[in-house]
């Protein structure tokens, strides 16, 4: 069957309660729109995305999505995948499209929004954004892979002790107290940076 233009969506939580009453949104959504949320799960997997529209329910997050299900033609699915983008391994990294960084560490990760870290104390110069910067051009970023779910490259760096401790120096620039204490104490040992096209 070829794919609607749209479909009715319910949307509930999947909040993990004792006893929960979350309303039930329905949505008109736009096929491409639901494609979309699943990527991040499937990526560009044709028969994935054929066997969800047909179960009719996907958990994208703390939500729950539910629809009619049908078998969708494998052209017409193949069609709308072709409209996302694909990993580019040859793309540069461009930390002026660079929109989060991510600071890995062994069980734990602290995600950093680029408004976020370039908000800064004040009377201080730089921001912990630009200490960011800094290690991705000094640190030659390696190319990951494509983020469908942040619409995103991805770029890795791997740190010595030497830059993790100097990456931590810089979190007295970060205006927000709760995310210094978190940077501060992290044990990172790399930073994964997410650019937009």
């Amino acid at each position: 069957m070829a794919l609607p233009d749209t479909i009715s969506v319910k949307i509930s939580s999947e909040a993990a309660e004792y006893i929960s009453l979350t309303p039930v949104v329905v949505r008109e959504m736009a096929v491409r729109e639901l494609i979309e949320t699943m990527l991040g799960v499937t990526g560009k997997d044709a028969a994935r995305i054929r066997e969800l529209l047909l179960r009719g329910s996907f958990v994208s997050g703390a939500s729950r999505l539910r629809w009619q299900g049908w078998s969708a033609d494998p052209e017409a699915v193949a069609s709308v995948l072709a409209t996302f983008p694909d990993p580019d391994p040859q793309r540069p990294f461009a930390p002026q499209s660079c929109v989060r960084a991510v600071l890995k560490q062994p069980s734990a990760r602290v995600e950093i929004e680029r408004e976020a870290g370039r908000e800064r104390r004040p009377f201080r110069g730089r921001s912990f954004w630009d200490a960011l910067m800094e290690l991705a051009a000094t640190g030659q970023p390696a190319y990951t892979g494509y983020s469908y779910r942040h619409r995103a490259d991805r770029y890795s760096v791997a740190l010595s002790p030497g830059a993790a401790e100097r990456l931590r120096e810089s979190t007295g620039a970060i205006r927000y107290s709760a995310l210094e204490a978190q940077v501060r104490r992290a044990r990172i040992e790399s930073v994964e940076f997410y650019v937009e096209r």
